[in-house]
């Protein structure tokens, strides 16, 4: 019989503890924005011993694939990167566009004027002429045009581009004025020609516009400013006999029409009329969602309900931001606290007015793109990029806060915690990854994971309470042991290599 001497035995017995663990062991690398002053910061310490709840991966599970997660491109953001010195500009795109940001890969922007615009403007100024002969997008050349091609020239992978309009030009409505009014069926032709004039234009600028919406809120705001009202059958119509018949005609039939373009507790009415058959569907890509019908509630019915009325198309969220605000300048600590208030703290009926208690900004964002997500919807657009300390500028006065705030007066630029939660879903969820399933059993936590087409996982987590949160991650049996701070939203990606 031999005997194994002690030294050589412990060599031995180490080694195999050594393996066990490398087998069990997941490799991830995490990245945490807080209430306690992270700013995407790599956390590199975690407890040794598991303990907490867990978050099981379960990636054969998948659910839809993602399209882009970004910003727009608006006249007031592009007027401000103009005012700044060429360093800033160039670090507020590469921030949100370059390899080393939050790499934006789905944007939208304004047909025409709209809130954040200097001035009113359309593209088709002569009444009458219903052959748009006299189209001009000249009021974009300054601002907005070059703005759009700087953030192409740095972005590595490109980004789609969703565009709205406001309104029809004046002209063709009922009312003649720019805010409010109904597209008078006779200009219905005249209108799907100014779309196709401005695909035309954009494209001869080099700039191919990935998707449209025939009205931005065809519900109306208020009547405050640009606005066109369309009900769910007179879109409808509009798309299928109009719209979708002259853009396939002129060319542009891969451009993708998304419906509707406002607020998700009111998606029932426009999806039973938009995908009610083939024929009213055929040209419909999907619908566009907006946020403001409440600073909390998601509506998972809702997007739930749109997605199983039309599950082969996109459900996008087009538009978000923290609006009837003026930012806080380099007041980190505002946003991460529930002091802010939107339109509906003052003027939502009474039976709504529970939907819009006052809230944080960090919350509300991580809150509904990780909710947006775990309901089926593959795109998710913030509003503006860039506006100024007022939260404009806005021709109406219809201040909002945008993820970087600039000062050009004094050049001067605030990268808020928005701009840090976006980061944590659009830099690390990439266009085509798919959504997979999570089994979570902390109630404290929102969850959501996508598994990227380079086969790395980006696993997002967010901890709205005051208490830091232990948890393991188990991925196939392999875990590592997470913990996330207070007030604060993590992302967890794990190479594929390490899988």
């Amino acid at each position: 019989m031999k005997f194994i001497k002690p030294n050589l035995y412990m060599l031995l017995l180490f080694t195999i503890m050594s393996c066990t663990k490398k087998e069990t062991a997941l490799v991830v690398e995490v990245y945490e924005t807080s209430a306690n002053g992270n700013q995407l910061t790599k956390i590199t310490e975690f407890p040794s011993e598991a303990k907490g709840d867990t978050i099981t991966l379960v990636p054969e599970k998948t659910f839809q694939k993602i399209t882009g997660i970004g910003g727009s491109f608006t006249e007031s953001s592009a007027y401000l990167l103009n005012k700044l010195s060429k360093a800033n500009r160039e670090k507020v795109l590469e921030a949100y566009f370059g390899e080393s940001g939050a790499r934006y890969s789905l944007t939208r922007t304004h047909i025409a004027s709209c809130d954040f615009s200097l001035s009113n403007y359309t593209y088709a100024p002569v009444e009458g002429d219903v052959e748009i002969n006299n189209f001009s997008i000249e009021e974009d050349r300054d601002d907005l045009i070059p703005m759009i091609k700087e953030a192409m020239a740095i972005s590595k992978d490109g980004f789609g581009i969703v565009a709205s309009p406001w309104t029809a030009p004046p002209w063709m409505k009922d009312n003649k004025a720019y805010v409010g009014g109904k597209l008078l069926p006779e200009y219905y032709e005249a209108f799907a020609t100014y779309f196709s004039k401005y695909l035309e234009a954009y494209k001869a600028e080099g700039i191919d516009i990935w998707g449209l919406t025939p009205v931005n809120e065809p519900h109306g705001n208020g009547n405050n400013w640009e606005s066109m009202h369309f009900s769910p059958k007179e879109e409808t119509d509009f798309v299928q006999n109009y719209l979708g018949p002259k853009l396939e005609s002129d060319g542009f039939g891969d451009v993708n029409i998304l419906g509707y373009d406002q607020n998700r507790a009111g998606i029932k009415e426009w999806v039973d009329e938009m995908f009610k058959d083939e024929a009213s569907s055929k040209y419909f890509a999907g619908t566009a969602i907006h946020w403001y019908e409440s600073t909390y509630d998601y509506f998972p019915e809702d997007l739930q309900y749109a997605h199983h009325k039309a599950p082969d198309k996109y459900l996008i969220e087009t538009e978000g931001c923290v609006d009837s605000e003026i930012p806080k300048w380099k007041d980190d600590a505002w946003y991460w606290s529930k002091e802010a208030t939107d339109w509906g703290w003052d003027w939502a009926p009474d039976e709504q007015k529970h939907l819009h208690p006052k809230y944080a900004p960090v919350n509300r964002y991580a809150r509904d793109i990780i909710g947006c997500l775990n309901n089926w919807v593959d795109g998710w657009i913030d509003w503006n990029m860039v506006l100024d300390k007022q939260g404009g500028p806005n021709w109406f006065e219809n201040w909002c806060v945008a993820p970087v705030i600039v000062d050009p007066d004094n050049d001067e630029v605030y990268f808020t915690p928005i701009y840090y939660t976006m980061s944590h879903f659009s830099k690390y969820i990439r266009p085509n990854a798919m959504i997979i399933d999570v089994q979570n059993t902390n109630d404290a936590l929102m969850v959501t994971a996508a598994k990227n087409p380079d086969g790395s996982i980006a696993v997002v987590v967010f901890n709205e309470g005051t208490t830091a949160q232990n948890f393991i991650l188990n991925l196939n049996g392999l875990t590592t042991n997470i913990v996330v701070s207070e007030q604060a939203i993590q992302t967890i990606v794990i190479p594929s290599k390490t899988q």
